[in-house]
């Protein structure tokens, strides 16, 4: 079963981050979603960990405990760009780079490091809609 990690995954349905935890659910994929300030929040107020879609959240993708097939990128791209460097140390097979997420430097960046980068809508890549 292929892997994918969610960056700017959400618990708002409304929001792709969500959208796309969803859809990737639905299509078998293991799903790790990352977004470091559901996780802070969450565990903060609760002490447990946070999840999203029922699914542990994960503060960073170094976090994950295994290698991922995909990310998708659902942060604005001024974000994005912080944390390519350890995306290219995940070593992810492939990086969708969502619609608003990307920019001239993100991109240059994506390649300068070796990660294979589509742009292009994830959701829809997987036989979804949004």
């Amino acid at each position: 079963m292929p892997s994918v990690a969610v960056i700017g995954a959400s618990n708002s349905p409304g929001k792709f981050g969500n959208k796309a935890v969803r859809a990737y659910r639905r299509q078998g994929w293991t799903v790790f979603p990352v977004n470091p300030r559901e996780a802070a929040t969450r565990e903060a107020a609760t002490r447990e960990a946070a999840t999203i879609e029922g699914l542990k959240v994960y503060p960073t993708i170094e976090d994950i405990p295994q290698r991922v097939d995909r990310v998708a990128l659902y942060v604005p791209p001024e974000v994005g760009v912080t944390l390519l460097p350890a995306i290219a140390r995940k070593g992810p097979g492939e990086l969708f780079v969502n619609p608003g997420a990307e920019s001239d430097a993100l991109l240059d960046m994506a390649d300068k490091l070796g990660l294979n980068f589509i742009q292009a809508c994830a959701i829809v890549d997987i036989g979804e809609r949004p």
